[in-house]
């Protein structure tokens, strides 16, 4: 239960969320995440760190890329159910 806590805290936060929703959608370098949040790379860089620390993301390597999906499937179910259940309410 504890690390199931700790997951829903992390996604707690409204930039991993934004995150999550981006590579819900494919698959993305740092670059490209920056971009679309209007943030630096190098706060996408520490959110991703986070995210991958909680197995909700990977990073592949392309060259000198890194790009970073979604860890699996459950990740992506989970965002959707949650995604979901809150647009049920609006």
């Amino acid at each position: 239960m504890q690390r199931l806590a700790e997951t829903f805290k992390v996604l707690g936060d409204s930039m991993r969320t934004k995150i999550i929703f981006a590579l819900s959608q494919e698959e993305l370098c740092i670059c490209d995440i920056a971009n679309l949040l209007g943030a630096t790379k190098s706060a996408v860089s520490h959110q991703l760190r986070i995210l991958r620390n909680m197995r909700l993301v990977k990073n592949r390597k392309e060259g000198k890329m890194v790009f970073y999906p979604l860890d699996d499937e459950h990740i992506t179910n989970l965002f959707s159910e949650c995604l979901r259940h809150v647009e049920e309410y609006d």
